[in-house]
């Protein structure tokens, strides 16, 4: 039994995954009390108590208490241990909420990981799919993570509220992890999309399409955006559509924006020709944000400095995201890391927004799951 001073303690249901995604990487026990304790409904929700379960299936020899009412949940972490997983995610919640997590993981396993997801696989809330695999995968790249096993595939599309999509995602392990330099973002050299239909007319896709590039042909000519239209069983259990863009540079760095209808029966209607425009005005936006990792990855990449060797990481963000600052005091909590933060406004050669320089040395983490035969 962990003495009580390792165990870091936490109220709330925020930042439920950062800290067990942590609490698994730095072998520190976590308890999280009053898990809305006051509300009508109080407790885990199911796309928690799912994503428990998965870090469950991951790890070898993970200890997890949770009370009657749910309200409190003690978790010691075991070793991550990787091989062919299968998990039924919850619909409340897309594919993206449990793979943004298992991409923090993955490297660290003690054997390569498969694993096979199924659930929804765009929602309005986490990112996507297609946005993981366009902006995460080149990220994990850069640090060193790279192989023939190493691809997120989209086997089926599920759309909220039904889902019925599936997704296979297999990473290869690393002892370590490189530095990184990544400060200068260079100029967008073109933009890629996906604009998928799912149980609708395969012209929304098309309509998408034609209203997105009505607004970002005025910037770059280099524009394609592919059409993904899923018929029968590969089209889940419920109908909709989206738009995911991703805008590369000259440096290899990969920026997003995603769009996707209403769930069926739930808020008004969308046109897909507004869905187009308002999703090339967000692509255009986060360009501006800039920085050399998207808004969605800033975790992923401060993560994965965290790990690294013990050498000096670089990498210029954009404005950090209220998620990204948290995850940066968690990181103080687990790691005992600080970062050095300088800020860089917006000068002469750097258009948008204000930058941050965000540079930490690694703390050199090996897993423990790699020294045990």
């Amino acid at each position: 039994m962990a003495t009580q001073e390792h165990c870091l303690s936490y109220a709330g249901c925020n930042f439920l995954r950062q800290r067990l995604v942590l609490s698994t990487l730095s072998g520190r026990p976590v308890k999280i009390r009053k898990i809305r304790s006051r509300d009508d409904n109080p407790g885990l929700r199911d796309f928690e108590a799912s994503f428990i379960r998965l870090l469950d299936k991951i790890t070898n020899g993970s200890r997890i208490e949770i009370n009657q009412t749910g309200t409190t949940l003690y978790y010691q972490p075991g070793l991550l241990y990787g091989g062919f997983v299968e998990h039924d995610c919850s619909v409340l919640r897309s594919i993206g909420y449990y793979l943004e997590s298992l991409l923090c993981l993955a490297p660290f396993m003690k054997h390569p990981l498969k694993i096979v997801l199924r659930g929804v696989t765009n929602d309005q809330v986490d990112p996507s799919v297609d946005v993981l695999k366009a902006t995460a995968l080149p990220l994990l790249k850069q640090f060193g993570i790279d192989g023939e096993s190493f691809e997120l595939k989209i086997v089926r599309r599920g759309m909220p509220p039904g889902g019925g999509g599936e997704v296979v995602f297999s990473c290869p392990i690393r002892k370590v992890l490189k530095p990184i330099q990544l400060t200068d973002p260079g100029k967008i050299k073109r933009i890629r999309g996906m604009a998928y239909s799912v149980r609708v007319s395969p012209q929304m896709a098309n309509r998408i399409v034609d209203s997105a590039r009505s607004i970002l042909n005025k910037f770059i000519p280099d524009i394609y955006i592919y059409t993904d239209h899923m018929k029968g069983v590969n089209s889940g259990k419920s109908p909709g559509f989206g738009l995911s863009l991703v805008a590369e540079t000259t440096n290899g760095t990969f920026l997003s924006a995603e769009l996707a209808s209403n769930p069926q029966g739930q808020g008004t209607a969308v046109l897909p020709e507004d869905l187009g425009r308002n999703c090339a005005r967000l692509l255009l936006e986060e360009i501006y944000r800039g920085g050399c990792v998207d808004s969605t990855n800033q975790s992923l990449a401060l993560l994965f400095m965290t790990l690294g060797q013990q050498d000096v990481s670089k990498v210029l963000l954009g404005p950090l995201s209220p998620y990204t600052i948290e995850f940066l005091r968690h990181l103080k909590s687990f790691f005992q890391i600080m970062f050095k933060i300088e800020t860089k406004p917006c000068g002469e050669e750097l258009k948008g927004g204000d930058k941050v320089l965000m540079t930490c040395v690694g703390v050199g983490f090996s897993s423990l799951s790699k020294t045990l035969k």
